[in-house]
């Protein structure tokens, strides 16, 4: 089974230096077999999360468009811009949106037992490192399998070229290494569930 990669940044910013490098590692993923769906998440505006404005008028409808197509791809490709040492806003609020419960369904289906591979970069020495080990957590704790490989590129602004093309073989050798990792780890859950669900017993309704 072709494994189905969804890959953003988290960023909104035309010019981020993550949407490149995500852009790089999702062509990586269908250079190797992937079926990817990349996305911008300009594209899903929705206002900050509030329990009152939930309450009041539902999950917004570009958070209901982002939760399906999660729940439609086995595994993400995320690259994490760095704010002020943290994760950004709007990907923490894309997050809390898509993880809202929805009548009828099981808690947190667009995470659970999914794949995630974890890439960042910035103008910094650190790539955005520190960024990674929260956004680690938050997925972890929402029950995705993370990848233990990630990478953080530093330097961002010298690191690709006038057509968005990493200019470090080093660099782009460890995109896909993390790539290699996150596919490795989806096709051998696909195998899993493929197999359990074949030897299932099929109960008497």
């Amino acid at each position: 089974m072709v494994p189905k990669i969804l890959a953003f940044a988290g960023s909104t910013r035309s010019a981020s230096y993550n949407k490149l490098l995500v852009r790089h590692a999702a062509q990586a993923a269908e250079e190797s077999g992937a079926d990817v769906t990349l996305i911008d998440l300009r594209d899903f505006p929705m206002p900050i999360y509030d329990g009152d404005l939930e309450e009041e008028s539902g999950i917004p409808a570009n958070a209901m468009k982002l939760r399906e197509l999660m729940k439609s791809h086995q595994g993400i490709l995320l690259s994490c811009p760095e704010y002020n040492s943290a994760i950004s806003a709007v990907l923490k609020n894309s997050i809390d949106w898509v993880s809202r419960p929805v009548p009828n369904e099981p808690s947190l289906i667009a995470f659970t037992g999914k794949t995630a591979a974890l890439l960042a970069t910035s103008p910094g020495a650190l790539g955005g490192l520190r960024t990674l080990v929260s956004v680690r957590s938050i997925l972890a704790n929402l029950g995705m399998i993370v990848i233990p490989k990630q990478y953080a590129l530093g330097g961002a602004g010298r690191s690709f070229d006038d057509n968005g093309a990493l200019r470090n073989e080093t660099a782009a050798k460890q995109v896909s290494l993390v790539v290699k990792q996150l596919l490795q780890m989806t096709t051998a859950l696909n195998l899993i569930e493929s197999q359990w669900l074949q030897r299932k017993p099929h109960l008497p309704i």
